[in-house]
């Protein structure tokens, strides 16, 4: 109901006249291209059965452009059998051995046509329904361009070749002959009219009426010669058609007994090249500037090749070199699709009788048209918007397209890309930041003799957050910064690598990894990962010997891996004091005055909280247990007296570490405030709140003391956690 609300609405609105143009003049040209297809199929050993092969390919072209129009996602789809997919047919048609009858070798070829259709419409509906189709759309925006570009110079040479132009040197001096200017001054003058007056007009009508009026005149030039129509058919001034009229199964059900299977089974590796649809898809979305929901329309050219191979006839494509006039001239509605199939539709019932009727060079002119609105956008044009590598892979493209083939021309421009792509991803550096334990330290809190000593030693601690992707191209240079830390002076206790940013590696990543354990080992540096992902360890487990293994640790964020480090670089200092003299003093001189303010904020504490004791609850936590939880209401301010217990974020990070002497959630002792941290014990804790009430009655009747809590709570070291 939807589709028929949505053609309604169409058919009654400023639609409607440009659907009708375009489609009928797409619908035109698309018979003679089609015809044109079915006679190179059928052609040479395939010649006696020309007329049911060129039907065949035009029920293949109709159904597809039926119901391509009725289900795309582009409304203003034309779709038929794609120039590729053509090329591909031939092929098939020309390398059928089949030993026997000119019917076995015609059924045979059918047949190929028919599972070909069918198989790749199969191929196509799983992957509009599995949603697949992202797996194959991100086609590199020069090798689209190119593939365009090399399209518009194809369909150029198909114009000139419909007028008798060959261009080469040999057939130069021939185009001024009175036969050979007849055939291609018109379609030349046609095509470029076309082309400048719709860069100055986008008036809908000078499509049909430029088309209509010009084969008018055209005839009646001809008649006006006394040039009979089989005369001009035969001077290739007119369209001669193959196709008789007749809608009919082109074999019957007793001539699949002369099916070679064999022969079939040898057409696979054609059959696959079929599948086209991306290449068009792509390309229209960069010639009209719209993205299309590539599912949707895989699912459509499934559908379609399904029941045109059903029908005996080939599957087909959405082809942007003709679903872009319906941009172009403000045609995208279904009816313009519709129409085109219909008048497809009327040769297959009819015959081509009517077509017999349309000058070769106004079906050459459009093309030549086509054509050039490809290379002004893409070449001309192209150079001004692309860099000078991009373009230049463009051209490349365009040229391998026209000389080799389409599929050759794209597979070409994916290695290009790939390689240049390889390339520029090995120049970016994979270390994002690096730092030492001196300026950045991990959020556990640590005695200030610990403290003083990482100050002292941090430079010990070498870290390395990385980032992107780990390849063969990029890990030389890494691994090379990596080495030449092992050799700093102070020599690192321990290298910190952080892969949270890392996107993925292959296995020459893991390969250089392994080997600069090796070397950190054999330095006597422990190495520490955090974030790695479970294949990076597992590649690195199973490509190191248990020595080299056992020297590595795994954690699982920066912050826990910075704090292991700073665990190896203490027990270091500890293990021999003595051969790390400071020559700026002893540590008990270093931290004597940090020292003297932790007392002095001790005994400040202990002396409020024993002051506040008739107004505090006591409270006990497990290690492991929550002291509050994100999101819930707090009961009052908690004091925390023994124990340490760390605040983590919504996503797991750890925020901070407290321990005695610290208030976890002050704002709770103000009302019903839900926390913002989580605090979880790291050991059993115990803490002294004071609830909203009591708070309340200290104000109004002990203003000294909260004066003395509140003072506290301002100036006390808070560990960077913003709650003092």
């Amino acid at each position: 109901m939807k589709l028929m609300s949505e053609l309604r609405a169409d058919a009654l609105s400023g639609n409607l006249y440009p659907a009708l143009s375009v489609g009928l003049i797409m619908g035109i040209i698309g018979s003679a291209y089609l015809i044109s297809v079915g006679a190179l199929v059928f052609a040479g050993p395939l010649a006696p059965f020309l007329s049911q092969g060129t039907i065949m390919v035009l029920f293949g072209g109709f159904v597809v452009c039926l119901w391509i129009a009725l289900t795309s996602g582009y409304r203003g789809a034309i779709s038929m059998t794609a120039v590729p997919s053509s090329i591909v047919l031939i092929v098939i048609a020309s390398t059928i051995g089949v030993e026997g009858n000119a019917l076995a070798r015609f059924v045979t070829t059918a047949a190929v046509v028919v599972i070909g259709a069918v198989a790749t419409g199969i191929c196509f509906l799983i992957i509009g329904h599995f949603r697949l189709a992202n797996l194959i759309r991100f086609i590199p925006y020069s090798v689209a361009g190119g593939f365009i570009a090399g399209t518009g110079v194809l369909l150029c040479v198909a114009a000139l070749s419909l007028m008798g132009v060959t261009p080469d040197r040999q057939t130069l001096p021939s185009l001024l002959e009175p036969g050979l200017l007849w055939r291609w001054v018109p379609g030349v003058a046609y095509g470029l009219g076309l082309a400048l007056a719709t860069k100055h007009w986008s008036n809908h009508f000078i499509l049909p009426a430029s088309f209509l009026l010009i084969a008018l005149l055209y005839n009646l030039v001809l008649a006006v010669l006394g040039m009979s129509g089989d005369e001009a058919r035969a001077a290739g001034l007119l369209f001669a058609g193959t196709a008789e009229g007749g809608l009919w199964h082109p074999f019957h059900s007793g001539d699949v007994a002369h099916v070679d299977w064999a022969a079939v089974a040898l057409q696979i590796p054609n059959i696959v090249t079929l599948i086209a649809v991306a290449m068009h898809l792509s390309a229209l979305e960069l010639a009209t500037n719209l993205e299309l929901e590539w599912n949707r329309e895989f699912r459509a050219a499934g559908g379609a090749g399904v029941i045109a191979g059903l029908g005996a006839g080939p599957g087909g494509s959405l082809i942007f070199t003709f679903s872009i006039l319906s941009n172009s001239f403000g045609a995208e509605t279904r009816l313009t699709g519709i129409v085109t199939a219909l008048v497809v539709g009327s040769v297959v019932l009819l015959g081509d009788s009517l077509l017999n009727l349309v000058p070769v060079p106004l079906i050459a002119g459009m093309l030549l048209f086509l054509g050039l609105g490809l290379l002004d956008e893409w070449i001309v044009k192209g150079r001004a918007r692309l860099p000078w590598t991009e373009y230049a892979i463009l051209l490349l493209i365009a040229a391998a397209t026209v000389f080799l083939g389409f599929l050759e021309g794209v597979g070409l421009g994916m290695l290009i890309t790939m390689v240049f792509f390889a390339v520029r991803l090995s120049r970016v550096d994979l270390i994002e930041a690096g730092y030492t334990a001196r300026e950045r330290h991990s959020n556990r809190s640590r005695s200030i003799p610990d403290r003083a000593i990482l100050r002292a030693e941090g430079e010990r601690i070498q870290a390395y957050r990385l980032r992107g992707y780990i390849f063969f191209g990029s890990v030389g240079a890494l691994l090379d910064r990596l080495k030449q830390s092992l050799d700093s002076a102070p020599r690192p206790a321990c290298i910190l690598l952080d892969f949270d940013a890392v996107s993925g590696f292959d296995f020459s990543a893991i390969n250089g990894l392994c080997r600069f354990m090796h070397a950190a080992q054999a330095a006597g540096v422990r190495v520490v990962l955090s974030a790695a992902s479970e294949k990076l360890e597992t590649g690195l487990e199973r490509n190191l010997p248990p020595a080299v293994r056992e020297n590595l640790l795994f954690e699982p964020d920066a912050d826990r891996a910075l704090e292991r480090c700073e665990d190896i670089v203490l027990a270091t200092w500890r293990s021999d004091p003595a051969a790390n003299v400071d020559p700026g003093g002893s540590l008990l001189e270093r931290v004597a005055g940090d020292m003297e303010r932790h007392l002095d904020r001790q005994v400040v504490f202990e002396d409020m909280v024993d002051e506040l004791r008739d107004w505090l609850e006591p409270r006990e936590y497990d290690a492991g247990e929550a002291l509050a939880s994100i999101g819930e209401p707090q009961k009052g301010l908690q004091l925390l007296i023994d124990g340490e217990a760390s605040a983590f974020d919504s996503t797991g990070t750890r925020l901070f570490q407290c321990g005695p002497g610290d208030a976890v959630e002050p704002r709770g002792a103000f009302g019903a405030h839900g926390a913002e941290t989580a605090m979880i014990a790291d050991q059993p804790c115990r803490t002294m709140m004071l609830t909203p009430a009591a708070r309340l009655w200290l104000e109004e009747n002990e203003e000294q003391l909260i004066v003395k809590l509140y003072r506290y709570l301002l100036t006390a070291d808070s560990r960077g956690n913003g709650q003092a």
